[in-house]
C-alpha cells in the first residue's frame, strides 16, 4: 500500500512539473493580453470600447456564477475527510491552530500596511454607476443585523442570493455531518457524488481560465479607455503596494518567525519545499501544486505521511494566508471607493470575515478573486472596481499562491515537529483517507 501511494504521488508530481512550461506560456499570454488591451483601449474607438464593456460584463457574471459552488464544495469535501481515527483529531487540531494563527497574522499585517500607506479613491468615472446601487441603509446596519443576516433559514436562499458566509455555514455543517455520520453505502455514494461535482466544477474553472485572456484584454481595454492614467496609477499603485508588501512580509518575516519559535530552521524548510513553491508561482493553484507539495514534504523535508497526507490536503483549502490579505485589502479598498465609512470596528470585523472566508476558499487559480467578488456583490458594492483590479491580479495571484503553499508547508512542518513520537505509527491508513 505504501509503495503504491508513493508511486502515485511521484507520478502526480512529475505530471505537475511537466506542466510548468505550459503554465509559463499561459502567463506570457495573459501578460500580452494585458498590454494589447491597454493599447487598444487607449485608442478610444467607440465600437471597440463597447465590445470591451460587454466582454468584461460577461466575465464578471461568469465569476459570480462559479464562485459560490466552488466555495461550498471545497469546504464540504475538506471537512468530510476528518474521519474518526484517534490520531486524526490530534493532527487536525494542530493544523487548524497554526492555520488560524498564520492567517490572522497575515490579515493583521495587511491591515497595518493599509492604514499606513492609505490608498486613495479612484476617480468617480472609474467607479461608474455601480456606486449608486449600494444600499442607502448599509452604513446604518448594526453588527447584530449583519450577524443575523448570515444565519441561513433555508437551504437554497444563501446560494441564490450569493451570501457567502451563509453558504460557508451550510457547507461546514454538511462536511462535518459527512465526517461523523456512520459508515454506510449511502454515505460513500453521497461522498462520491460530491467529489464528482467538485471535479466537474474544476473542469469548468479550467475552461474559464482557458478563455481568460479575452477577459483580461477586455478589462485592460476598459481600464485604459475610461480613466485618467495619472490618477489611477497613483491609487492602484498604493493598493498594489499594500497587497504585495503584505505578501512579502508574510513570506520572508512572519512565517519564518513562526518556524523559529517552534524550533525549526526556516532556511531548511524553505529549501526542502522550493520545488512546490516554484510550481505554485506559475500554476497559481495550491490545489494543482498539491502533488508536488506532498512529494517535497515527504521526500525532502522528511515529514511523516500521517501528517503530510492529512494536513496538506486540508491546508490546500483552509490555510490561505495570501487570500485572507487580498480579501481584506481589496474589500476595504472597494468599500472605501463606494463611500462606506471605514471605522476601526468595521475594519476589525472585515479582518475576521476575510480570515474565515479565506478558510473556505478553493485552492484554484483566481479563487481569491472569485471569493472577494462574491463578498462585494453580497453587500452591493460597485463591482466595476473589481474589473479594474483584475488585470493586476494576474501578478498578485502568482505571489499569493506561492505564499499559500509556503504557509501550508510551514503548518505541516510545525505539526510534524510537535507530534514527533506521539503518533501511533506512520499513519498509512490515515494518509489514505486524505
Amino acid at each position: 500500500m505504501a509503495e503504491k501511494q508513493n508511486a502515485e504521488v511521484k507520478k502526480a508530481a512529475n505530471e505537475a512539473i511537466k506542466g510548468y512550461k505550459g503554465n509559463s506560456m499561459q502567463f506570457v499570454i495573459w501578460f500580452a493580453a494585458l498590454i494589447v488591451g491597454a493599447i487598444l483601449g487607449w485608442q478610444q474607438i467607440p465600437a471597440l470600447n463597447s465590445l470591451f464593456n460587454f466582454v468584461a460584463t460577461v466575465f464578471t457574471r461568469l465569476f459570480q456564477f462559479i464562485a459560490i459552488p466552488t466555495i461550498a464544495l471545497a469546504v464540504v469535501t475538506t471537512l468530510s475527510m476528518l474521519g474518526a481515527k484517534r490520531d486524526t483529531g490530534r493532527i487536525f487540531s494542530h493544523a487548524v491552530t497554526y492555520t488560524l494563527l498564520t492567517t490572522f497574522a497575515s490579515g493583521i499585517v495587511a491591515l497595518t500596511l493599509y492604514l499606513w500607506i492609505a490608498p486613495g479613491n479612484l476617480p468617480a468615472e472609474a467607479v461608474g454607476a455601480g456606486a449608486a446601487n449600494v444600499p442607502q441603509n448599509l452604513g446604518k446596519l448594526s453588527y447584530y443585523d449583519h450577524f443575523l443576516s448570515v444565519i441561513p433559514n433555508n437551504l437554497l436562499q444563501p446560494f441564490i442570493a450569493g451570501n457567502v458566509l451563509s453558504v460557508l455555514i451550510i457547507a461546514a455543517a454538511v462536511g462535518l455531518g459527512l465526517a461523523f455520520m456512520p459508515k454506510s453505502e449511502n454515505r460513500d455514494m453521497l461522498v462520491k457524488v460530491i467529489m464528482g461535482a467538485q471535479e466537474l466544477l474544476f473542469t469548468l474553472i479550467r475552461g474559464l481560465l482557458w478563455a481568460l485572456p479575452a477577459g483580461i484584454l477586455a478589462f485592460a481595454g476598459q481600464l485604459s479607455a475610461q480613466i485618467s492614467a495619472g490618477v489611477i496609477v497613483g491609487s492602484l499603485g498604493k493598493y498594489v503596494a499594500v497587497v504585495m508588501g503584505g505578501n512579502v512580509l508574510q513570506i520572508f518575516i512572519v512565517l519564518p518567525i513562526f518556524l523559529v519559535l517552534r524550533g525549526l530552521n526556516p532556511l531548511k524548510v524553505f529549501k526542502a519545499m522550493a520545488p512546490a513553491l516554484a510550481v505554485a508561482l506559475f500554476t497559481k493553484s495550491s490545489a494543482g501544486t498539491l502533488p508536488v507539495t506532498l512529494a517535497s514534504a515527504e521526500n525532502n523535508l522528511g515529514a511523516k505521511k500521517a501528517v503530510t497526507r492529512f494536513v496538506l490536503p486540508i491546508c490546500t483549502t483552509i490555510n490561505m494566508n495570501g487570500c485572507a490579505a487580498f480579501i481584506l485589502v481589496t474589500s476595504l479598498f472597494v468599500m472605501q471607493n463606494a463611500g462606506i465609512e471605514l471605522t476601526m470596528g468595521t475594519m476589525i470585523t472585515w479582518l475576521c470575515i476575510a480570515v474565515f472566508a479565506a478558510i473556505g476558499n478553493a485552492g484554484v487559480p483566481m479563487g481569491c478573486y472569485f471569493l472577494t467578488l462574491s463578498l462585494m456583490s453580497s453587500i452591493g458594492a460597485p463591482l466595476g472596481i473589481m474589473g479594474i483590479i483584475l488585470p493586476i491580479y494576474t501578478i498578485i495571484d502568482m505571489v499569493e499562491t506561492a505564499e499559500n503553499v509556503w504557509s501550508d508547508s510551514c503548518v505541516c512542518a510545525m505539526t510534524d515537529h510537535d507530534l514527533e513520537g506521539k503518533l501511533e505509527d506512520d499513519g498509512e491508513e490515515i494518509g489514505a483517507t486524505a
